[in-house]
């Protein structure tokens, strides 16, 4: 696939999702009670991001023989799950960042108490969102939110971060502990994202297994990459924080084996994901955005 047309493809899934997030936390009314809660969301939303998750679930259901359009729901709901924790993972009792994106953090700007209930109120939208929507069958919504919830819950992301911040205080963490705590933490939402987008496509479940196990590799590549850019990016491209990772005492691949050999790593996971894109037919746009991600900056 040519860059331009990559790019292009990009981009209209990303303008896709954020033409559809502005409708589902949509507020009109000024006078509202809660319009400082209704801020911090949107304020959080609207940050700016890669879209990494609702471009997969986008790009699946196209590569698996579905209208990428009938992903409104699913998109954005797995996009405001990710902001949600992002929001509580800045927080000063979790990874006390006062920057997220190259802006103040949601607690930095609306204090603690309201970023806490933005990213509760985040969490708990998606499935409001994903209930309602028009498109999807009942039983494409049942099985989104039943593979939403598990991925986000305790099993998931949650646990995934629980084990994260207990690893702070353990001199023993090695890459088998790394590996579990990253397919929790980051790899199971960009996992369900490529499932949600088979589903959507009404894909037969060896293939959106196919997509989860696709995801799991390129969410680990994903994170390896972040440890590497924690210690070589810079705040202005990053927009975040740089060597947090060290103060905090986490162990990461780069902690583990040095810069270099973390980069080997990524290189070789990502060469399985990109093997396992071979399953699919319409893979292109696929292909591309697996490499992409494995050599951004930020």
């Amino acid at each position: 696939m040519k860059t331009e047309e990559f790019n292009e493809k990009l981009n209209e899934y990303i303008s896709f999702t954020e033409e559809h997030m502005k409708l589902y936390n949509n507020y009109t009314y000024e006078n509202r009670p809660q319009r400082t809660l209704l801020d911090a969301m949107s304020y959080s939303i609207d940050a700016g991001g890669k879209r990494i998750r609702p471009v997969l679930v986008c790009a699946f259901c196209d590569a698996l023989g579905g209208d990428y359009h009938t992903t409104a729901a699913p998109a954005c709901a797995i996009e405001m799950m990710h902001t949600f924790s992002l929001i509580h993972d800045d927080l000063p009792a979790m990874d006390n960042d006062d920057l997220r994106r190259g802006k103040p953090s949601c607690h930095k700007k609306f204090g603690e108490a309201m970023a806490i209930l933005a990213g509760d109120a985040l969490a708990v939208l998606p499935f409001e969102v994903i209930a309602d929507d028009e498109v999807l069958t009942s039983e494409q919504k049942i099985l989104i939110i039943s593979v939403l919830a598990n991925a986000a819950g305790r099993d998931g992301m949650i646990g995934g971060q629980v084990i994260d911040m207990e690893n702070e205080s353990r001199s023993d963490v090695d890459e088998d502990n790394l590996r579990n705590m990253y397919k929790c933490k980051t790899g199971q939402l960009i996992a369900v994202s490529c499932a949600m987008g088979g589903i959507c496509a009404d894909a037969d479940s060896d293939t959106v297994r196919a997509a989860i196990e696709y995801g799991y590799k390129l969410g680990l590549a994903f994170q390896i990459v972040d440890d590497i850019l924690d210690v070589t990016g810079n705040a202005e491209e990053t927009g975040k924080p740089v060597g947090s990772d060290a103060e905090e005492n986490k162990t990461t691949f780069v902690t583990l084996y040095g810069v270099e050999k973390a980069q080997e790593i990524a290189d070789d996971i990502t060469r399985e994901a990109l093997e396992l894109l071979d399953r699919f037919e319409n893979n292109e746009f696929l292909v591309e955005l697996t490499k992409l991600l494995l050599n951004r900056k930020k």
